[in-house]
């Protein structure tokens, strides 16, 4: 039942992106789609508005753990690089002295049980189930599908930083505080989640190659808040950089003119054996045939990191974004990278940690393994980070 789910829902993203994201078909239902979703649009910035309101008159009311929250996200859905800015930071504050704990809402992470979740619903009770513990600050304690892709991700690169999962990250919050005595909590996917304030730094990601998606708000769109939202943020990092900026940043400055602006790049550091672990470095690629394969937002991007560590990509297989591989999909991929005389399969640590064992490994499949370099703002990178560790 939970597998034919996921294909529907996969069929329904794949959908999404060809009418409405990329406007690749021009059907009468497909404009028809588009002008019933314009519609919504309209309603969800309604809905956007009215939710802001009742926080700003205290209908809705926030709450604060008497801790330092520094909330990470986009405007956008997805493919901004969040992931390895969080990263970034948690590794800093980290080495500043703060205890720190990532709170994930863990995106397509393993649910509680049905019987459970109908219960709470109906008796209107909150949820007394602990958050899911990723990492303790000292050993990986969940797996992939239980934690979430990203979650387990950060927890593998982060050894000794608290990961929790949980949709209520005031929760979370109070949990990591409590029983790891943490005083930094870093909300992953957070520019959204206004129920935890206290002292609070928020961080906004825009990507250079796509930074309002085309301009609509969902579901017309991949906006989740309009532009004009940028206001609420103190720090915003211009992902993907491409040097060529200006522009986005006098976007940028209409809506905050105040914030600390910084530009990065996705920085290749090494490639991984999916299932030895054995690391090779980036010249690795130079001269071979290579495939790629992948299931994440902007899948070009790492295609052409590909071709600019040397590699000759002949062939390349793409999924949806959090797209859970079967082994059968595995050994597809191998069988017709062979036919392309494929030397080398290349995934994203993302893709990576969805792997599962298979039978026969006829091709090496390795993860590239990337980290966030500031090209721009570096300064206003570490006072952003001096101010959070000394306010």
């Amino acid at each position: 039942m939970r597998e034919t789910f996921r294909g529907w829902a996969e069929a329904l993203e794949t959908f999404f992106l060809e009418v409405v994201i990329f406007e690749e078909r021009h059907d009468f239902r497909a404009k028809l789609t588009r002008a019933f979703l314009f519609g919504g649009s309209k309603v969800f910035q309604t809905a956007i508005k009215l939710r802001r309101w009742l926080y700003n008159v205290r209908i809705f009311r926030d709450k604060t753990l008497g801790v330092q929250v520094i909330a990470i996200g986009n405007l956008t859905l997805g493919g901004t690089g969040k992931t390895p800015v969080v990263e970034k930071f948690a590794r800093e504050l980290r080495d500043a002295g703060r205890t720190v704990a990532i709170l994930s809402r863990g995106y397509r992470s393993k649910p509680a049980p049905l019987h459970i979740q109908f219960l709470n619903k109906i008796l209107l009770r909150e949820d007394q189930t602990p958050p899911r513990v990723v990492s303790d600050g000292k050993s990986l304690l969940l797996d992939s599908e239980m934690a979430g892709d990203e979650p387990y991700m950060l927890a593998s690169n982060l050894k000794d930083v608290v990961v929790l999962v949980d949709k209520d990250r005031v929760k979370s919050g109070r949990y990591a505080i409590e029983k790891f005595g943490c005083d930094t909590l870093l909300l992953d996917d957070g520019f959204q989640y206004w129920e935890l304030r206290g002292r609070r730094h928020d961080v906004v990601l825009i990507d250079c190659q796509q930074p309002f998606g085309n301009g609509h708000l969902l579901p017309r769109g991949t906006l989740r808040e309009p532009p004009s939202h940028l206001s609420r943020a103190q720090t915003i990092f211009i992902t993907k950089s491409d040097g060529n900026t200006a522009g986005l940043r006098a976007r940028i400055a209409k809506h905050n003119s105040e914030a600390g602006l910084i530009e990065c790049v996705h920085h290749p550091l090494y490639f991984e054996d999916v299932f030895s672990g054995e690391r090779k470095g980036l010249d690795f690629l130079k001269g071979k045939k290579v495939a790629s394969l992948s299931g994440i937002a902007q899948p070009e991007s790492f295609e052409q990191s590909l071709v600019k560590l040397g590699g000759e990509l002949v062939y390349s297989k793409r999924f949806v974004d959090h797209h859970r591989f079967t082994q059968q999909e595995i050994l597809n991929a191998i069988n017709r990278s062979k036919k392309r005389q494929a030397e080398i399969i290349i995934t994203t640590q993302k893709d990576a940690v969805r792997f599962p064992k298979i039978d026969r490994r006829d091709l090496p499949i390795y993860f590239m393994r990337v980290e966030i370099k500031i090209v721009s703002g570096a300064s206003d990178f570490q006072d952003c980070v001096r101010k959070i560790c000394f306010r």
